[in-house]
């Protein structure tokens, strides 16, 4: 299949398939409606060259986690099509990883600030490996 970049079975119970950033509404659409399984969550990783979203979906019949892995360049735009449109429950996940990875999903019903302060300047992304405290302030520059 051409959506699929590379498949690693971690263990009986749990399968990562990389697939393509394109091909993300279509792989997690089939994995949900076609297949049954549950949307579980969804986790934002900053590499050393690349983004990573990884969506976990369960199997509940056959106790089968499996995770798409999709990989954003660095040095490209930092964008994928939201899976928010057709799996509601996608919605607040993606808004995290967007307000603390900078990760845009296309097509996101509502991308506003969910976690952090209204005052929190915007481009300061506090998961980022990049990241620098923009407060003087803050709780781990005192010492606690």
């Amino acid at each position: 299949m051409e959506d699929i970049i590379d498949i690693f079975d971690k263990s009986p119970k749990r399968v990562y398939i990389e697939i393509k950033p394109e091909s993300i509404m279509k792989m997690a659409n089939y994995i949900f409606k076609n297949v049954g399984a549950r949307f579980n969550i969804a986790s934002g990783v900053d590499m050393r060259y690349h983004m990573e979203i990884l969506y976990h979906f369960i199997i509940e019949d056959i106790n089968l986690l499996i995770s798409l892995r999709v990989k954003l360049q660095k040095d490209k735009k930092l964008e994928v099509d939201s899976l928010a449109p057709s799996i509601e429950a996608t919605n607040w996940i993606e808004r995290e990883i967007h307000e603390l990875l900078g990760i845009n999903f296309k097509g996101h019903p509502d991308l506003r600030k969910l976690l952090l302060s209204d005052d929190w300047p915007e481009g300061v992304y506090p998961l980022r490996q990049d990241y620098k405290e923009w407060d003087e302030g803050a709780i781990r520059d005192r010492g606690v």
